[in-house]
């Protein structure tokens, strides 16, 4: 969140991660437990393909 200069957790939540999430680009470390202390978010092989393309 700080990288993008944002600092309202939901905000991003809604706007970022959830539709990262529902077009496949980004994936819980944790898919099971959303809630799990050491939750992460991870690049899928699609999020992969779309970071090489603007970087």
């Amino acid at each position: 969140m700080n990288a993008l200069n944002l600092s309202h957790r939901e905000n991003f939540k809604g706007n970022y991660l959830e539709p990262a999430m529902k077009a496949g680009l980004i994936e819980m470390t944790y898919p099971d437990s959303p809630n799990h202390p050491n939750q992460k978010y991870r690049l899928t092989a699609e999020g992969n393909k779309l970071k090489k393309i603007y970087k």
